[in-house]
């Protein structure tokens, strides 16, 4: 739905157990009429990729992804060769407690932008599921809100979304306590700290501001933090915005 919305193609991608990389990435086939060996994408090479069920894939697997997430490319064979722009990735795990699943390392974890909890439907949309039409038949009458040439202005206008010095120190200042707060067996990384200051731009862009406050970096940190911060004692299990609300607390605002 997101996809059609956005004009973007798409690609959803089943992770099973016995999945490899080349399922996710390609692989080359030898072409009898050619004598040479010819690549056919997998189904990465799309706008908007669903990795439904990630953590049921193995960590060999898992990590065809990482290149392309970091570097918007794939390299197979010595040859590199790009995704199509713009490009990102959804993913959708299941619960980590359940059988057949595998966690998924901090080098993964840390190239998902944010990560988000939806939870179960409240008793009026969870009714309207039941008697309405099914959500798979809706997809095909959604019309496009914006060409693909739109969406990437946008993303181009919030590299220019102005942030004060005072509100980098900010920045600056919530990934510092991550790293020594002894409650975390590790801090936030330069990676966290860009996707912050990129997700903060977004956010006041959405507000129709040119300029980002402390309450927008407040806003989007939950999903920022959440799950690249792991307690250093397992059983405390802490919600993201816990997990926030703990690191806004101790650090004041400029």
């Amino acid at each position: 739905m997101l996809a059609r919305l956005l004009g973007l193609n798409f690609h959803r991608i089943q992770f099973t157990s016995d999945m490899l990389p080349a399922d996710i990435i390609g692989v080359s086939v030898y072409d009898r009429e050619t004598g040479a060996f010819k690549f056919h994408p997998g189904p990465v090479f799309a706008q908007l990729v669903l990795a439904d069920e990630v953590n049921r894939a193995t960590p060999k697997t898992q990590s065809a992804l990482l290149e392309t997430m970091e570097e918007h490319q794939v390299t197979a064979e010595g040859e590199s060769r790009p995704l199509p722009e713009p490009f990102f990735v959804i993913a959708t795990q299941n619960p980590s407690h359940q059988v057949g699943t595998f966690a998924l390392p901090e080098s993964q974890l840390d190239r998902f932008l944010m990560r988000i909890e939806l939870g179960y439907p409240d008793r009026d949309a969870e009714r309207a599921l039941l008697q309405g039409v099914d959500r798979r038949d809706m997809i095909g009458t959604l019309a496009p809100c914006m060409a693909t040439g739109e969406l990437m202005e946008l993303q181009s206008m919030v590299k220019h979304i102005h942030t004060a010095p005072a509100l980098l120190d900010y920045i600056q200042a919530i990934v510092a306590q991550s790293r020594r707060s002894p409650d975390y067996s590790n801090g936030l990384s330069p990676r966290a700290a860009l996707g912050l200051l990129a997700s903060s731009r977004a956010w006041a862009l959405l507000d129709g501001r040119d300029k980002v406050l402390p309450e927008d970096i407040q806003a989007v940190l939950p999903g920022i933090a959440g799950h690249r911060l792991r307690p250093v004692h397992d059983g405390i299990r802490r919600s993201r915005a816990e997990t926030a609300t703990g690191l806004i607390a101790v650090v004041p605002i400029p």
